[in-house]
């Protein structure tokens, strides 16, 4: 089997933001996995509008230059880290929408949820597990939850606890696995 393509997609765009320091942290742990490629995908770099199709996303008739062009780098992949931060008890609006921008490049995939915030962002992966199931993306159990804290100096400066190594192996572990079977049923 081919190597499987996993993107590590950064969900916050808000200048000062914690979220880069602990997505790349999650691209530091997954470089040393064989069994796939990480990439980061940073929304920051992608100037998404709010959801601007005239059609359902489900239909896949897109219109806009740049879904077509977010749809496409969507559907590269084999499997996706979500890196978000908890807002309001939720994800982050940018993060949403990114989602809502494609649907058939999502769909028989698998997902794994990397949160923070004070509580660990916990209810925005729930939430975001919710967002994931209606686009048939196939999220795993293990997700990793850094507390402002604990797990980072003066509420900004990303340290986290040494703990949280086995937690990525483990996340890393089931989402190639899932990646890989929700592959062939894709092929």
């Amino acid at each position: 089997m081919s190597t499987l393509k996993i993107a590590v997609i950064l969900g916050s765009t808000r200048p000062g933001r914690n979220g880069r320091a602990v997505a790349d942290w999650v691209i530091d742990r997954a470089g040393a996995r064989t069994a796939a490629e990480y990439e980061l995908v940073d929304l920051a770099d992608w100037s998404l509008p709010h959801l601007d199709e005239p059609l359902p996303p489900s239909m896949g008739r897109y219109q806009g230059g740049h879904t077509k062009a977010w749809a496409a780098k969507v559907a590269e992949f084999d499997g996706y880290v979500f890196v978000t931060p908890e807002y309001n008890h939720s994800i982050p609006g940018v993060l949403k929408d990114a989602i809502d921008f494609a649907y058939a490049e999502w769909n028989d995939k698998a997902a794994a949820f990397v949160s923070y915030g004070t509580v660990g962002g916990i209810r925005a992966a729930e939430h975001l597990r919710t967002i994931a199931s209606a686009v048939q993306l196939a999220h795993i159990h293990q997700q990793l939850a850094f507390s402002l804290f604990t797990d980072f100096e003066n509420l900004s400066l990303f340290k986290p606890s040494e703990h949280h190594d086995a937690g990525a192996t483990k996340l890393f572990e089931e989402l190639e696995a899932w990646s890989a079977a929700m592959k062939t049923l894709r092929d």
